[in-house]
């Protein structure tokens, strides 16, 4: 997806979308119009049922939409991820808003609005602040653990829609336990439909994967309102939709409540943009491209602040949308903007038949959409892999579902964290000796037979030292030593693993050399790199320990250890 020739200096300072577009290649527009029509038939029943999920108006979920398709299109560093109205952060702004509405509801439009500039705000912040490294924050275990609670939650928020019941409970077990306890009450006729356009979706993913099986749903049940007056039958339609486009507003809110959106808005933007990295990531490692991290932040940030401006609601990437356009040939964001043709074109002329599709088979669709975001192989594979992955997984569910959502966030970047941190304070370490028969050096735990070189202990610590584990290195270093049976003269360092030091560890290490040198044991290190060496001169400690007992291999330091202490001067430790 390169241009046929390298562009000047002055092209490469243009943003990557609008780079990508100015090098297209004809070959390509085969396949992003095909991939342009049909993510736009996916996507239109898909956005009006997460505007419905996200509160606002079902037409609010296609307003969200026309924006990302544009300023993604020039600003986005992935061809193909497809950017607009998402399941999780359509979830999260329902939960985000609740609190804040008045008792009639009436500001809810302009509170979401509201939502999705402050959220773009937030991430033209990071891009500003270079803090595209956060979406490395939620590990594989926290997203699918994340994921899974959401998809919980989204169902639970449909039973209303699909039963034609209406629920006091709050809370996510409160709507379920409603829910058993009032089957007697489901109005049938809605819920056999529902029913019905659930089945037939998975029907159509399993046996018809290629095909647009949300709109042939949305035409179906549409279908069947209009030739049997379903809607007259007690049947909830979407209703009268406004005519024409939105045009772009601020919210009218108060100064109170945009306040109180800020925390709420950090955590949709922290999942939003992890989410929007994550996707761009695999389908760049699949189709040989790469991505900006950071350029991501500002492409979905200035997303939201467009979609905020046409009285939409916070936006990320969608998975389902990206997979489709990807199956069918997309290679640009071209398809993109084919796809918003085909949603202006309904909007503008189509809104009749939108009117007369069915709240139930729109909240089949999201529980549809549900379904895949529980990956149970990968609970599987987690359990396989590592017991604590897996708890890792479970536990952000849990956390998700017992919490508020955005409770969930917190408790899925804490875990995150507090894992990196146990990885980092207690990593795995290694003496290393000589295996017979065969080369090099590795760890004697890992080898029968392996034994190290009398008088000289490599030890090898595989992470960075920092204040999380210098206590921790040290321990370790000088058990190392204690179980040699023979008296130890050299300790040798292997920093393979250490790419850079803070000043706890500088001093633990000074203090390490002292007890060593009290011993008449001679502190080395192998394998130095450049950037490590610089920080050890800046420090003084490579004054301390000597320039010449810092060594560029791991042979280097034998060799010089051997030429000090010949084999026939090492001593045996003593009993």
């Amino acid at each position: 997806m390169s241009a046929k020739s390298n562009p000047t200096p002055s092209v490469r300072s243009l943003p990557p979308g609008l780079l990508r577009l100015l090098s297209y290649q004809q070959h390509w527009l085969r396949g992003d119009v095909l991939a342009g029509v049909t993510v736009a038939a996916y996507l239109i029943p898909q956005c009006m049922a997460y505007g419905e999920l996200a509160g606002v108006e079902p037409v609010a979920g296609l307003w969200a939409i026309l924006p990302p398709m544009i300023i993604y299109t020039l600003l986005g560093s992935s061809p193909q991820l497809s950017v607009g109205p998402e399941s999780t952060t359509a979830v999260m702004t329902a939960a985000a808003i609740a609190p804040l509405l008045t008792p009639n509801g009436s500001n809810y439009s302009s509170l979401a609005a509201l939502l999705a500039l402050t959220v773009g705000g937030i991430c033209v912040v990071g891009y500003v602040a270079r803090l595209g490294f956060l979406a490395d924050l939620l590990s594989k275990p926290i997203l699918v653990g994340y994921m899974a609670g959401v998809a919980l939650i989204m169902i639970a928020g449909q039973l209303g829609k699909i039963s034609g019941l209406s629920f006091e409970a709050e809370t996510i077990l409160g709507e379920v336990q409603e829910f058993l306890s009032r089957l007697h009450q489901i109005h049938w006729p809605t819920f056999i439909l529902a029913a019905l356009v659930l089945s037939f979706l998975f029907i159509v993913q399993r046996r018809f994967s290629t095909v647009p099986g949300p709109l042939i749903a949305v035409l179906l049940a549409t279908a069947a309102v209009a030739l049997f007056n379903l809607d007259e039958k007690g049947i909830a339609v979407v209703g009268a939709i406004p005519a024409g486009l939105p045009y772009p507003q601020l919210p009218s809110v108060t100064l109170d409540d945009a306040l109180s959106l800020i925390a709420s808005a950090i955590g949709i933007a922290i999942v939003g943009y992890s989410d929007n990295a994550l996707t761009a990531r695999a389908f760049a490692a699949r189709n040989g491209y790469k991505i900006d991290a950071n350029q991501e932040l500002l492409a979905l940030g200035l997303s939201n602040v467009g979609t905020g401006l046409l009285q939409g609601f916070p936006v990320s990437s969608s998975g389902s949308r990206t997979v489709i356009g990807d199956s069918l040939g997309s290679k640009t964001q071209v398809f993109s903007l084919v796809a918003l043709v085909v949603v202006v074109t309904v909007l503008l002329f189509l809104r009749p038949l939108l009117a007369l599709f069915p709240n139930a088979a729109l909240g089949a669709i999201v529980i549809f959409a549900a379904t895949k975001l529980i990956e149970v192989p990968e609970f599987i594979r987690l359990q396989q892999f590592r017991r604590t992955e897996l708890a890792l997984a479970l536990i952000t569910t849990i956390g998700v579902l017992a919490t508020d959502i955005l409770v969930g966030v917190a408790v899925a970047v804490g875990l995150s964290v507090i894992d990196l941190f146990a990885r980092v304070a207690r990593p795995h370490d290694a003496v290393l000796g000589e295996v017979p028969g065969l080369q090099g050096l590795h760890d004697i735990q890992d080898w029968q037979g392996a034994t190290t070189i009398p008088g000289l202990v490599i030890y090898r610590y595989d992470a960075p030292l920092c204040f999380a584990n210098a206590e921790n290195f040290k321990q370790r270093a000088l058990e190392a030593i204690a179980a040699e049976t023979s008296s130890v003269q050299w300790f040798v360092l292997n920093t393979e693993a250490i790419v850079e030091i803070d000043i706890t560890a500088v001093d633990m290490l000074s203090e390490l050399h002292r007890e060593l040198a009290s011993q008449n044991i001679t502190f080395a290190m192998a394998r130095v790199k450049q950037d490590l060496y610089a920080q050890l001169k800046r420090s003084g400690l490579l004054m301390t320990i000597g320039v010449d007992h810092v060594y560029p291999t791991l042979h280097t330091a034998i060799a010089r250890f051997e030429a000090a202490h010949p084999a026939g001067n090492r001593m045996e430790r003593p009993e």
